[in-house]
């Protein structure tokens, strides 16, 4: 058995997970907006369910819901629940997201998204590593379908993707009337060309701010930024 991985105020155990704590989850939870006081939050694939813990340490949101199709990431997204200082506030649901928009009436003031990602055409062995990862799980069209009908009229919609994929993204989103708010362009060091793209979205047409964020000076040399990010999960920050 894995250690577990350790945060500042709760740790996560990712043995049965086939997608480990990575940066781009961390930055996710760390990165998205909660000062609209989010009453309800919704992690899709929540795999470990390290996005719907973060934002349960940052918010007072009464209910952090998580869905995750996996049956060993479920029942290790549960656990992860169980063992937590909020376990009161979080509930696992196992199903897909299409099945779930389908069941559910009610809606979620901010929901979050690590979908998966690599649409290219290669699998390994692994089917649940590649459950996480490849498109075909979660295709984009089908999240923000999703998404449309659970989102509150006022609500949130945060989530990361290549940096690449972003404006196919941002377009099939409009078609369900989710309009890009903010986003943020990531990053692994200076002269590295951008990986990914955190965004993002409400049903308010707003004009779209843009940042962007280095990771690392050098290696293991954090900029002040993602430092000032994350300090309040990583051990070492």
């Amino acid at each position: 058995m894995s250690k577990p991985f350790q945060f500042k105020e709760f740790s996560v155990n990712q043995d049965k997970c086939a997608m480990k704590i990575g940066t781009d989850g961390v930055l996710l939870g760390a990165w998205t907006p909660v000062q609209q006081n989010p009453f309800s939050v919704l992690d899709i694939g929540s795999g470990t369910g390290v996005l719907a813990l973060m934002l349960a340490q940052r918010s007072y949101a009464e209910i952090v819901d998580a869905i995750e199709i996996d049956d060993e990431a479920y029942e290790q997204c549960v656990d992860n629940f169980e063992q937590s200082p909020w376990g009161d506030r979080l509930f696992c649901y196992h199903a897909s997201i299409q099945e779930f928009a389908e069941e559910i009436d009610d809606s979620y003031d901010l929901i979050v998204c690590n979908p998966p990602f690599y649409s290219e055409d290669y699998k390994t062995e692994n089917v649940s590593r590649d459950l996480a990862r490849f498109q075909d799980a979660m295709p984009f069209n089908h999240l923000v379908a999703s998404v449309s009908k659970l989102l509150s009229e006022t609500g949130i919609f945060s989530v990361v993707v290549p940096f690449s994929e972003a404006t196919k993204l941002i377009e099939l989103a409009k078609q369900v009337n989710l309009f890009p708010n903010s986003r943020l362009n990531v990053k692994g060091n200076p002269l590295s060309s951008f990986k990914r793209s955190y965004i993002t979205f409400s049903f308010k047409n707003l004009e779209i701010t843009t940042k962007e964020l280095v990771i690392e000076t050098e290696r293991h040399q954090f900029t002040a930024d993602y430092v000032t990010l994350t300090k309040d999960f990583y051990l070492k920050m």
